[in-house]
C-alpha cells in the first residue's frame, strides 16, 4: 500500500471549511511547515486548530491567523503571537487554554479510545468551570474529555511509503500522540524512504495511524527566539529581546 500523495497541496484539497485540525510542533520546532503553507494558500476557513502554541506572526499557524482562517484555537501557550493577541482582545478568535500536561493527556486519551480522565490540575480555577469534579483518593479532581481532530498534520524526520514514522530529537514533541487522535492523519516527512528501510525498532508512529504521507520541501526550520549572552560578540546584531 502506497500512502504517498503528490504534494501538500494535494493533501489539503481534502479539508473542508470548519474542520478541526491537530497540528504538531512545540514553538516552531517540528511543525508541519508545508501542510500549513498549503492550507494557507488554499484559503480554507472557519478552522479549529489544536496545537501547543500559535506560531509567530509570520510563520507557522501565525499565517493562518493573519489570514483569518482560524476561528478557534485550543492551546497551552500563545505568548509569541501579537496577531493572536489582537484577535482575542477584539473578540474575533475563540480560545481554549489548557494546561500543557492535561493537553497532551487529552490528546493521548483520544488516540487510545479513553472516554475521559480525572486530574487535580486546574481544580478550583477557571479551567474547571462547568466540568464534573470528584474527590478521588482524598484529592479534588476535574473530569477532562479527549481532544480529537477531523485531521492531524504531523511532521516526521523520516517516513516510508506505508506511513511508518521516525522523529528527530525535540521535533518529536506532540507529533506522535496527535497522529493517533484524528480521523485522517497527514504525515509530512523530511526524508521519504522505501518500506523496509526503517529499522522496526526505530519506528515511533506505526503506519496504521497514518492515512497519507507527503514529502516535505524547502524547510526553513526557524528559531522562534534567539538570545545570546551579553558577552557574545554576535549579541549586538542578533540579540532579540
Amino acid at each position: 500500500m502506497n500512502k504517498v500523495l503528490a504534494s501538500a497541496e494535494a493533501a489539503v484539497e481534502r479539508i473542508p471549511d470548519g474542520a478541526t485540525i491537530l497540528m504538531g510542533g512545540f514553538g516552531l520546532c517540528g511543525i508541519p511547515e508545508n501542510l500549513i503553507q498549503a492550507l494557507h494558500a488554499r484559503g480554507t476557513k472557519n478552522l479549529t486548530v489544536i496545537s501547543n502554541n500559535a506560531g509567530v506572526d509570520d510563520f507557522g499557524i501565525g499565517i493562518l491567523l493573519k489570514a483569518r482562517q482560524v476561528t478557534k484555537m485550543i492551546s497551552t501557550y500563545v505568548g509569541e503571537n501579537k496577531e493572536f493577541e489582537r484577535q482575542v482582545l477584539a473578540g474575533q478568535l475563540e480560545v481554549e487554554l489548557v494546561p500543557q500536561g492535561t493537553f497532551s493527556e487529552r490528546i493521548r486519551a483520544a488516540g487510545a479510545g479513553i472516554g475521559g480522565f480525572f486530574t487535580p490540575t486546574g481544580y478550583g480555577t477557571l479551567v474547571s468551570e462547568g466540568k464534573e469534579t470528584r474527590v478521588l483518593d482524598g484529592r479534588p479532581q476535574v473530569l477532562e474529555l479527549p481532544l480529537r481532530g477531523d485531521f492531524a498534520f504531523v511532521r516526521a524526520w523520516k517516513g516510508d511509503r506505508v506511513g511508518n514514522l521516525v522523529y528527530r530529537r525535540t521535533a518529536r514533541n506532540f507529533n506522535p500522540i496527535m497522529a493517533t487522535a484524528a480521523a485522517v492523519t497527514f504525515a509530512e516527512v523530511e526524508h521519504l524512504v522505501a518500506p523496509g528501510q526503517i529499522d522496526p525498532d526505530h519506528v515511533v508512529t506505526p503506519g496504521i495511524f497514518v492515512t497519507h504521507v507527503v514529502q516535505g520541501v524547502r524547510y526553513e526550520k526557524r528559531i522562534e527566539r534567539r538570545i545570546l549572552r551579553e558577552d557574545d560578540p554576535r549579541a549586538g546584531v542578533q540579540r532579540t529581546e
